[in-house]
């Protein structure tokens, strides 16, 4: 036995030798050579021969040196500005050539749609794309800011200046009636999905301890993606591409896909930036002497002596000393700081990238606030080696933590006068000031902070079965925890007060959501002759649970311990809620293609959700594109100046479940009280087992050109989208003991408009390069039926004919010239002004929206800017402020009041409170149709200006510098303030200028 394992060893280090020596002869040869362009060495070029891990690089003088080990070597010459060459090196061992730098075509783009991936110019539907080259070096924490005026019917607007907040993302229009204005619950977000999996809404419940410094209280699910990690953005717009996701597509897809190993050397690659933000077209304040004059006139026009609690104008304040509240608010300087270390690289069967991160960012208030994200992302890339199995992990990881006052201090400035005391003593104590000022410092203690742990990763696996057909299986996991506390110490009252720590509160919120995905797929590819076919099947199986609590302490023996919940005497849970959401499909997609110029595509999928009633708990969605490449035609082929030509149009429905966990049950909830002992439980909503989705019709119809040689690409389309089957509550009679039943409401919504886009290479030489982007959109949003509307709730908020983003305002009718107070028409003619006489419907809209980007290089410099133009209709700063004459600072505009010397001034004559008649017309102003206007603006959106360092002479070290600039410059006619908000009086996105370098070994 013993001879025989002697035996086999022999034979197997026989056999070693042999591959050994036989694979040493293999190796023995070396290729060099010389790359240019233009008669010019062109260095950065890859150099590759396919099938090996052999890769190399040309230095300045554009030579490479490769080792090949195959007797008739493919090499590959890759260089992203210049089109890949393929040269079969036979018996040679030099090799020179020549690289033809020339403009992308649309054959070549590659776009992801999702559950497959389709040729730019084969695909049947709208996909908006940006890449990693769009949107890098730009100083934004999330990246929806740097998509901005970048995509025609994709329209994006950031909440406000604090980070970790929210957007409103808005494709095509809103879809749903319920908003945050009408229900509390926006029903028209977009679904998110990185590397296949679908991202939780994270704001189904809401805790309510940040509504007063994030709007809405909302949150974006991306702030936990680093903008670095994204290699593409793919937006799906019509029924073609976003069908196949079914009840989830009606607001459009935003699919993100990371950035992987590639089939390179290992490189490292260090990318840090630092940056300073500032608010900007902030509104003129009145100074000392204008807000003292309006004060005494005020008292004066209420026939009152200035009385001894008007500290600011009866001498107990310094009359002379003067403080700049606004600058001391929300004037101070942001810091920004990014730092992100990545590894990538790979062989011919397995590569792999792994980046993590280091973000903060502070605020421009007052005080120590500051977000901090640590992050952390990987993806690793397997085949085997004759490429039939393939399998692929992604995961990205972060840590957030925001600390942040309790109301966002724009709110705050102006509610003190220009010589109101100092915030601190001189022993740095909260100054009161002998108990005559309301110091805001007081309640800022109330320190607010949110803790995010999130996860999201996949696994995918692949394997071509043959003979056409290839099976793939989608695995996915997300989670995405948030810890938020907001505290209520005692340094928020005057001490004079004497409220003590037993008073002090804490409240905590704690949202834990996770969910799982599993989507296993059939496809099958056939060519053959002038035919293409290609179909796939699939299941999607997905399950998401949701854990909420609030935690609410009271009674403290110190602050010292009031984050240490368990010292509260008293500890309540005034909100607690799980939910748990399942969801599958079976989805198909069937594709035919002939002669290379016509297309159809068909899309298919039968959904199923725990969210509706069981008669509703089923629905199909499906869409049919079709294609023409015009362009392939004869007619058009011999025409030099027709590159490309496409015509494409779609129908189908997408559906909508964005409604929330157990609407159609007939719910109860704890009364949170105790009677006897015992809790009670109250009747929350009624049962409707006919609770079903939200339907959306979509249309559109494209024009896509590419001319001279594709130097001017143009695509022009239209969209018609129908949305019906509406959920809302629909009003009952106060005798059920209801006043509303969740229900499908048969309105209609529609959403139409007209996209152009338009991509232009100007110039394209050795040492120039500028290219054009311009987008522009003109929207429609209407609501077309509402069934008996003037007899609903809803009356005062939807408008036949109208948009759905509507306001009911009275009709201001200017200022009477006796009284000197604002006037309004009395629509019934009833002579009182109410709310019967809110009459003036105002559509808070944009008209129409776009961007233009310029890119400019220059040997190794690179300038890009980015112009984002919006026309629209939004409230103004009068809608901000109210009575002229309190103990407030307004904006210098509002020194244009009413005197018997300016009859004819824009404001009413101030009143100091005490006018029962001044008081009611500033209120009915604030909701007049005068706190509405057109407004039309254009964004200096971003600017970057990047220098390429060249490297040494068969150096791996690359080296850039970037400076870039957000939101550089504003141009508008409202000159009141920053025209970009989704809530009055929240401080408005800021500029930001950083400086950064990137560091490539």
């Amino acid at each position: 036995m013993k001879n025989s394992y002697y035996k086999i060893g022999g034979i197997f280090f026989g056999l070693m030798l042999t591959a050994i020596s036989t694979n040493t002869k293999a190796q023995t040869r070396t290729i060099s050579g010389t790359v240019t362009a233009s008669n010019k060495p062109l260095s950065g070029v890859s150099i590759s021969q396919e099938g090996s891990d052999q890769v190399t690089t040309t230095g300045e003088n554009g030579t490479y040196t490769l080792q090949v080990s195959a007797e008739n070597p493919i090499l590959l010459f890759r260089h992203p500005d210049y089109a890949e060459e393929r040269i079969t090196a036979t018996n040679q061992t030099v090799v020179n050539i020549s690289l033809e730098q020339k403009v992308k075509g649309i054959e070549e783009v590659i776009l992801n749609a999702g559950y497959y991936k389709v040729k730019d110019k084969e695909r049947t539907g709208s996909i908006a794309k940006v890449s990693a080259k769009d949107i890098e070096n730009q100083p934004v924490t999330n990246v929806l800011s740097a998509l901005q005026g970048r995509m025609p019917g994709v329209n994006i607007t950031q909440n406000s200046s604090v980070p970790g907040g929210g957007f409103d993302v808005q494709i095509r229009g809103r879809n749903s009636l319920r908003s945050y204005a009408t229900t509390g619950y926006d029903g028209n977000k977009p679904l998110y999905i990185i590397d296949g999996v679908p991202l939780p809404q994270v704001n189904d419940f809401n805790t309510g301890i940040s509504s007063n410094i994030i709007p809405y209280s909302e949150t974006n699910p991306l702030n936990s993606i680093n903008p670095e990690d994204i290699e593409s953005l793919e937006v799906l717009k019509d029924a073609d591409a976003t069908a196949i996701y079914g009840s989830k597509g009606a607001n459009g897809v935003i699919l993100i896909t990371t950035k992987k190993g590639k089939k390179e050397k290992t490189e490292v690659n260090l990318r840090t930036s630092y940056g300073l933000g500032e608010m900007t077209n902030l509104p003129k304040m009145m100074n000392l002497q204008e807000y003292t004059a309006m004060r005494k006139i005020a008292f004066a026009n209420d026939g009152v002596a200035v009385p001894s609690n008007a500290y600011d104008i009866n001498g107990v304040w310094n009359s002379t000393k003067t403080t700049d509240w606004q600058k001391y608010f929300v004037g101070n300087t942001a810091e920004f700081s990014d730092v992100q270390l990545g590894v990538s690289g790979g062989s011919g069967s397995t590569q792999f990238s792994i980046t993590g991160g280091h973000n903060e960012e502070t605020t421009v208030f007052p005080g120590s606030y500051r977000y901090t994200r640590n992050n952390l992302g990987v993806s690793l890339n397997h085949s085997s080696e004759d490429r039939k199995f393939q399998i692929a992990f992604n995961g990205t990881a972060a840590l957030q933590n925001n600390i942040l006052p309790p109301t966002d201090f724009n709110l705050v400035y102006a509610s003190l006068a220009p010589n109101a005391p100092d915030l601190y003593t001189s022993n740095n104590m909260i100054n009161w000031e002998n108990n005559t000022f309301t110091n805001p410092m007081g309640p800022a203690t109330q320190t607010y902070m949110v803790r995010t742990k999130s996860l999201n990763a996949n696994i995918t696996s692949s394997y071509i079965i043959g003979g056409g057909f290839s099976v793939n299986l989608n695995s996915g996991y997300s989670t995405y925890n948030s810890y938020d506390q907001k505290i209520f110490p005692k340094t928020t009252y005057n001490p004079s007060s004497n409220i003590g720590s037993s008073n002090s509160s804490i409240r905590k919120g704690q949202k834990m959501n996770q969910s799982w995905i599993l989507e296993p797929q059939l496809n099958y590819e056939k060519k053959w002759t002038k035919h293409q076919f290609s179909a796939l099947l699939g299941a999607s199986l997905q399950e998401q649970k949701s854990d909420n609590l609030v935690i609410l302490g009271r009674n403290f023996p110190s602050d010292d311990m009031l984050t240490n919940i368990a010292a509260a005497a008293s500890v309540t849970i005034p909100s607690a809620y799980e939910s748990l959401y399942r969801y599958q499909a079976v989805y198909a997609r069937f594709n035919y293609g002939l002669n290379k110029r016509y297309f159809l595509n068909l899309t298919g999928r039968r959904d199923g959700s725990s969210r509706f009633g069981s008669e509703r708990r089923y629905a199909n969605f499906g869409a049919v594109g079709a294609a023409w490449l015009f362009s392939e035609e004869n007619m058009f082929k011999g025409q030099s100046w027709l590159s490309f030509g496409k015509f494409r149009t779609s129908y189908g429905v997408a559906g909508n479940d964005q409604i929330g966990d157990y609407q159609y049950y007939d719910t109860y909830q704890s009364t949170g009280g105790s009677y006897g002992g015992y809790s009670g439980l109250a009747p929350q909503r009624l049962y409707n087992k006919n609770f079903g989705w939200e339907l959306t019709r979509k249309f559109e119809a494209a024009l896509e050109l590419g001319l001279f040689k594709q130097r001017l690409n143009l695509t022009v389309g239209y969209y018609h989208n129908i949305s019906s089957n509406q959920l809302v509550g629909i009003p009952m009679p106060a005798t059920v003991g209801f006043s509303s039943i969740q229900a499908n409401l048969d309105a209609t919504v529609r959403n139409r408009g007209l996209e152009v886009s338009l991509q232009s290479v100007n110039i394209q030489g050795d040492n120039w390069k500028w290219t054009t982007g311009l987008n522009f959109t003109l929207p429609e949003n209407k609501l077309m039926e509402f069934p008996n509307l003037d007899k609903s709730t809803y009356a005062s908020r939807f408008e036949i004919g109208k948009s759905t983003s509507l306001v009911k305002l009275y009709q201001y009718t200017g200022i009477d010239p006796i009284t000197g107070l604002y006037t309004f028409y009395d629509a019934n003619q009833d002579g009182i002004i109410n709310t019967a006489d809110r009459v003036v419907s105002k559509e808070i809209k944009e008209y129409w929206y776009g961007g233009l980007q310029n890119s400019v290089q220059y040997k190794n410099w690179s300038l890009d800017v980015l112009l984002q133009f919006i026309s629209q209709s939004q409230y103004n700063i009068y809608s901000m402020y109210g009575n002229i004459g309190y103990m407030a600072n307004m904006p210098a505009v509002f020194t244009d009041y009413w005197t018997p010397d300016n009859p004819n001034a824009q404001f009413q004559k101030p009143s100091a409170g005490y006018s029962t008649a001044a008081a009611t017309a500033s209120s009915l102003f604030n909701n007049s149709d005068a706190t509405v206007s057109d407004m039309f603006t254009v964004r200096v959106k971003n600017a970057t200006l990047s220098y390429t360092i060249p490297s040494a002479e068969n150096g791996r070290l690359r080296a850039k510098v970037f400076f870039s600039g957000q939101n550089l410059f504003v141009f508008s006619n409202y000159k009141d303030g920053n025209p970009e908000f989704t809530l009055a009086g929240y401080s408005s996105p800021l500029r930001v200028l950083s400086f950064g370098f990137s560091l490539t070994y």
